[in-house]
């Protein structure tokens, strides 16, 4: 199977399920801040998104301006986000919490329609 196939449907599922978590249970999201807050948690949250990172990159680095890209970028955002939680926890853990007070809408619409778009391009269901 095609490494983009793959990592589109991984993505695709991973961001569905994490939306409808988070949807079916809005106090879950809460949790995750303030568990953020606890160093063993935050270390293990870290190093997590860096090898999630770091394996989505090392294996789909495509930089074309396509839906390629979507899952390239995923993986480099994965990276920072662990690298930043790594290296800088208080100060990523703050502008994570205020970009999801923010945005919590956008960031929930977003989730579903990037987890839609990628299980689409990776079982082909709507061709366009």
């Amino acid at each position: 199977m095609d490494n983009s196939l793959f990592l589109a449907k991984f993505w695709g599922w991973y961001l569905l399920i994490f939306f409808f978590v988070l949807s079916f249970n809005p106090k879950r999201i809460k949790q995750i801040f303030k568990d953020l807050k606890d160093h063993k948690f935050l270390i293990l949250a870290a190093f997590a998104a860096i090898i999630i990172g770091l394996l989505n990159i090392l294996f789909h680095n495509i930089w074309e301006l396509s839906w390629k890209f979507i899952i390239t970028a995923l993986g480099w955002i994965s990276l920072f986000i662990g690298l930043g939680l790594f290296v800088f926890p208080a100060s990523t853990t703050r502008k994570l919490t205020v970009l999801n007070l923010k945005f919590v809408q956008v960031v929930y619409v977003l989730l579903f329609l990037l987890g839609v778009f990628l299980l689409n391009m990776g079982y082909g269901l709507v061709l366009y």
